[in-house]
């Protein structure tokens, strides 16, 4: 079934408060699709413990989620003992897939998290949440509850900006207003429709996200959404509105990092990435460290010129691994 944006639009986003029956009921014996929250984890003890709160609350009076996981980047402020206290199973990103080495950033605590994901569905959501309720979960399951022919479904929602007193209720969500969605109008116009492309919030089936790969960085979220549109098409795709969702906030240049790494990964998949290789042959020195982010700055003390690392690492589809590896890999 092909789609136009507008049709999209129209028949695909939803609300929360669609699927508010999720929340007052257990289902009365009705058989639903096993789901599994994850939350990917670094140095939230702060928050992580409210977050898991409100999800048990939900869990016990609806069963819903089936699984809860928290996946830890050995965070020292005590993160992995706050979710622990809280009934969560707690893994240690570096503990997961030990064959590939130390995690490497969001995105391959999220690709490693699926080993241990037992759900029919399998969520994510961000663990920095402020004002994290129980419809962010029941609303971002809902249409892959309600509706077996979705397979994946992006949560939309307003990002205001706060910083002390002030609030700006649009504000938020910088990296994704001045570079996610310019790119998906320049090459997947297709997905434009789509509030919130780069939320940590989403839902999928586990066969969909086992048969996709992982960029193990700050480019998980925009890859994932193109590599699914790729494998599954745009009508099978939804987003539901959760009204408004507060994060921590990053610093301009931590931003203008995330921004450098969503760039480069819309290149990997236009493959402008290996034609600036290809030019980089013929003008020497022009890609001789493709993951060095150089990062020009003014300072009272004067001018600085700094350098980050920003690899771009992909891990590959977990379907796409032997049972053998998988299962050695695991812990």
């Amino acid at each position: 079934m092909s789609m136009t944006v507008w049709e999209w639009f129209e028949q695909r986003s939803y609300h929360y408060r669609d699927f508010e029956s999720l929340a007052q009921t257990s289902g009365d014996g009705v058989e639903r699709p096993s789901t599994t929250l994850i939350f990917p984890a670094r140095n939230v003890a702060g928050t992580i413990g409210s977050i898991l709160t409100v999800v048990d609350g939900l869990r016990a009076r609806t069963g819903l989620p089936d699984q809860v996981i928290v996946i830890d980047a050995d965070s020292p402020d005590g993160t992995a003992d706050v979710a622990r206290a809280h009934g969560a199973e707690v893994y240690s990103e570096n503990e997961l897939m030990r064959a590939y080495g130390p995690a490497q950033g969001k995105g391959d605590a999220m690709w490693r998290a699926l080993s241990v994901a037992r759900g029919d569905i399998v969520m994510f959501a961000d663990a920095d949440t402020a004002d994290f309720e129980e419809h962010f979960v029941y609303g971002t399951l809902g249409p892959l509850l309600a509706d077996s022919q979705l397979q994946f479904v992006k949560a939309a929602f307003r990002r205001p900006f706060k910083q002390g007193e002030e609030k700006i209720a649009d504000g938020g969500g910088r990296v994704t207003e001045l570079m996610a969605k310019p790119l998906i109008n320049l090459f997947y116009p297709e997905l434009a429709g789509f509030v919130q492309p780069l939320a940590g919030e989403f839902a999928a089936r586990r066969e969909v996200l086992s048969s996709v790969p992982f960029f193990t960085g700050y480019g998980v979220e925009i890859g994932m959404l193109i590599d699914v549109f790729e494998h599954v098409g745009l009508a099978t795709m939804a987003q539901v509105d959760l009204g408004t969702r507060q994060n921590r906030h990053q610093s301009l240049a931590n931003l203008s990092r995330m921004s450098s790494v969503v760039l480069r990964t819309v290149a990997a998949r236009e493959g402008l990435a290996q034609r600036a290789r290809d030019l980089g042959d013929s003008v020497p020195g022009l890609w001789d460290q493709p993951d060095t982010y150089l990062h020009a700055v003014a300072t009272e003390e004067g001018l600085h010129l700094d350098e980050h690392l920003n690899e771009l690492v992909e891990r590959p589809p977990l379907a796409s691994l032997t049972d053998d590896t998988a299962l050695s890999s695991i812990v």
